[in-house]
């Protein structure tokens, strides 16, 4: 037999930590090559790794919930090759059984390259995933969840770790199986829905899915966490009497989003600008558009109109769209529009960015912008498209926000918050026709970089974005 252990390699893009989220695989289930064994969390995005050997697994050598650096070893396999399979490690207890092979009928419906939810998942370097794991049938003995989270990683045993995180993925429920019994399947979600349920202590498997094909959704695990407040106390661990604070470790997204915010914070000078405007027409532009037999299929909103807004208006100024190189001491102007678009995901806000916004129509804005939040809300942004961007839009509005004053993200000059959309009284006309009208009106504020971007370049470029969004024919003069 030959011990082989799997290292955790860089996710992407010089990464060099991530956290283990969620084991798919326990000591002595049998792998394949590009099986899908772990969930790991970057600062940028959340990636599931696939094995590059085949084998039994012996041991795996992390938690969930562990924060461990790219060239640890996290799980070991033992391939086979060279005899029979021995014990994983020395265990007091009985040893697991060796692995049962997987029936024909199961293996052959594994083989085609996807899984049964229809995914593949591709890391570099190690192609593209062909099977699932196979899980074999587990007999307990005693305490099966203290044997396999010893025999998976004896030196975490001991005090502070108590094998927490293998135990999870030994025992989905929580609950040890009596002797004979399987253990329940596993609960069908998407990697993020499982991390809100960690986050929110709501269990997988006691909730009820609805969505398709017996998959729990975003929507049941809140129905649940709502649900559990009335419940009793051991379905949501209460504080310790005396508990005033709890503490959250800072990591992930939340810890990459805190010191981007904090560098550019204190390194731009930040200049904010503030503009309401009658967004009437643009309203109008939207009701016509879903009508549109063009756009049936896509979601159009006022945001997709005010992204358009933006890149016609840098090509009316264009040394909005630049960066500052502190190292050689240069503006550099951009001749593309990497147009970032904030979103609110569970795993904290990320913002992805549309690349080469202003060579698209509107159609293609709009697939990009939809392709991008849906890919964002799921968890599965990568590194690429959270990086290269120009200037972004962040929506407060969607939350009932009527303006704010953002913060650069690194690397760019600019940054627009579109507030909430309203019906307000508004003057209309002009000498004897003026009058008071309902409109649809918002505000939009403009936080910009003053060492590249002085005070008539920023409001040259506000005004402009406002005048389209009162006028959208404009477009049609000015692009």
């Amino acid at each position: 037999m030959a011990l082989r252990e799997f290292k955790l390699p860089d996710p992407g893009e010089g990464l060099t930590e991530a956290e283990i989220v969620t084991w798919h695989v326990a000591v002595g289930d049998t792998v394949k090559v590009n099986d899908v064994v772990v969930e790991v969390e970057t600062a940028k995005s959340l990636v599931e790794l696939p094995v590059p050997f085949a084998g039994t697994v012996s041991a795996l050598h992390v938690s969930e919930g562990d924060t461990v650096e790219v060239g640890t070893p996290i799980i070991t396999v033992d391939d086979g090759v060279g005899g029979a399979a021995a014990p994983a490690a020395p265990a007091p207890a009985a040893a697991p059984e060796p692995s049962a092979p997987a029936e024909p009928e199961v293996a052959e419906g594994l083989i085609g390259g996807t899984t049964s939810t229809g995914r593949t998942a591709v890391l570099v370097g190690y192609g593209v995933k062909q099977t699932e794991a196979v899980r074999r049938p587990r007999k307990s003995s005693g305490s099966p969840v203290q044997q396999s989270t010893n025999v998976s990683n004896p030196a975490r045993s001991g005090a502070g770790s108590s094998g927490s995180g293998v135990q999870q993925s030994t025992n989905v429920s929580g609950v040890a199986q009596p002797d004979g019994a399987d253990a329940p399947a596993r609960a069908l979600a998407k990697p993020p829905v499982r991390k809100l349920a960690k986050d929110l202590g709501v269990d997988l498997q006691s909730v009820t899915p609805t969505g398709d094909g017996g998959v729990v959704t975003r929507a049941d695990v809140e129905a649940a966490a709502s649900g559990a407040s009335t419940a009793p106390a051991a379905a949501r661990p209460a504080p310790a009497a005396g508990d005033r604070e709890t503490r959250v470790p800072v990591k992930g997204v939340r810890k990459m989003t805190a010191q981007a915010m904090v560098g550019s914070a204190f390194t731009a000078p930040h200049v904010t600008e503030w503009v309401t405007v009658d967004v009437t027409a643009t309203m109008d532009l939207v009701e016509k558009l879903k009508r549109d037999k063009e756009f049936r299929d896509v979601k159009v909103t006022p945001l997709l109109v005010l992204a358009k807004a933006m890149c016609v208006a840098v090509r009316r100024n264009p040394e909005i769209n630049a960066s500052w190189d502190e190292a050689a001491q240069e503006i550099v102007l951009k001749h593309y529009v990497n147009l970032g678009i904030a979103a609110a995901t569970p795993r904290g806000l990320v913002v992805p960015n549309v690349k080469d916004a202003d060579r698209m129509s509107m159609r293609e804005l709009a697939d990009a912008i939809a392709a991008l939040t849906a890919t964002a809300r799921e968890g599965r942004t990568q590194p690429a498209d959270m990086s290269g961007g120009t200037m972004t839009i962040t929506n407060v509005g969607v939350f009932g926000v009527d303006a704010g004053t953002p913060i650069l993200n690194p690397g760019e000059s600019a940054i627009l918050a579109f507030g909430s959309v309203t019906r307000r009284p508004w003057v209309v006309g002009t000498g004897a026709d003026e009058r008071i009208e309902p409109r649809w009106v918002t505000t939009i504020a403009l936080s910009f970089d003053h060492r590249l971007v002085d005070g008539e370049l920023g409001s040259r470029f506000l005004a402009d974005v406002a005048a389209l969004l009162a006028d959208p024919s404009r477009a049609l003069v000015w692009g």
